[in-house]
């Protein structure tokens, strides 16, 4: 549904998207993930047709964001951050008028106003002016006007600000159910969105995509993600350490803790052996009548791996500030 291909944007000598590439599927939700200034918000423009690309080519189902601005924007429904509205308009009203630009009208008009307030749960302000709705309230009417027109592709820049933990939990409910039959890309800065509602996340940095993977991908990327912690007794700690590292699975051993007949640490397997290692440890310490107090896989964070790919970017923001 969205194809992205070696896109870029310059602002004179400023280049804030650097020769980007991927690919948006229906029945796909990808997070876009990035630290301030990594070129996010730009690359969701251009994809919208707000902003046109220096270089590349981008098409939504087909159309040509360029060449073909009005078929590819027919397709999308846009949240942008910090949305605007025309606070004078009740909420009723400023759908009616943002679904009469997306072309309905009559019956059909009202059906889909009244199916975008019901999914962002709005009925009851619908009569209520724009100008006196809270925070929260104000981005679910945001929220609706992308949905108006039942558009295959939802394109949304930080789609839970400002929403209580509530809210956004139902804001991620409703992207995951839309995501089944629709392609969504949304950017966020909560990392736990990406696990809640996304089937992929890209990582971009510096203007470039550093990460392109299912959210267990980019933490199966942080750094000892798939290491072993364990912990022993009933074995003689310096025989227990030298075992463990003749096991074929086992490249390397960090202790934390030898004493008489105490091992603990951590193991850090050959790559892809962590379930055998956990098996071959297990077998070991029965083998010697052992005492397996601790054993357990470490799963990597999504955070962890989000600093670790981008720490060079923020560095070099902050300097330049």
């Amino acid at each position: 549904m969205i194809t992205v291909e070696n896109l870029s944007k310059h602002f004179g000598p400023k280049v804030a998207v650097d020769n980007i590439s991927f690919e948006v599927k229906k029945g796909e939700v990808l997070g876009f993930l990035g630290p301030n200034g990594a070129g996010k918000s730009t690359t969701m423009r251009m994809v919208t047709g707000y902003l046109p690309p220096t270089e590349g080519k981008i098409s939504v189902g087909g159309a040509d964001v360029v060449d073909s601005p009005i078929a590819a924007k027919a397709k999308i429904g846009y949240l942008p951050e910090n949305a605007p509205l025309y606070t004078e308009l009740t909420v009723q009203g400023f759908l009616n008028f943002i679904g009469e630009l997306r072309g309905l009208s009559g019956a059909e008009l009202d059906k889909a106003v009244n199916r975008s307030m019901d999914l962002c749960h709005l009925q009851g302000v619908r009569h209520q002016s724009v100008d006196t709705l809270s925070k929260g309230f104000r981005h679910r009417t945001c929220f609706a006007q992308a949905l108006i027109h039942d558009p295959e592709v939802l394109i949304m820049d930080e789609p839970t600000d400002g929403l209580d933990p509530n809210q956004k939990h139902e804001v991620r409910g409703l992207i995951r159910r839309m995501g089944e039959e629709k392609a969504i890309i949304f950017s966020t800065h909560i990392l736990e969105e990406v696990e809640a509602a996304c089937s992929r996340a890209i990582i971009i940095s510096g203007g470039s995509v550093v990460a392109n993977g299912t959210p267990d991908q980019l933490k199966s990327k942080a750094k000892g993600s798939g290491s072993i912690r364990f912990q022993l007794a009933g074995i003689p700690a310096t025989t227990a350490k030298s075992d463990l590292e003749a096991l074929n699975s086992i490249g390397s051993l960090s202790v934390d803790r030898e004493e008489e007949n105490t091992l603990r640490g951590v193991a850090f397997p050959n790559s892809g052996q962590s379930a055998r290692a956990s098996e071959e440890i297990f077998n070991y310490v029965s083998s010697k009548n052992g005492l397996l107090q601790e054993l357990a896989v470490v799963e990597g964070r999504l955070d962890d791996v989000f600093r670790e790919i981008t720490s060079s970017d923020t560095e070099a923001s902050s300097s330049a500030a």
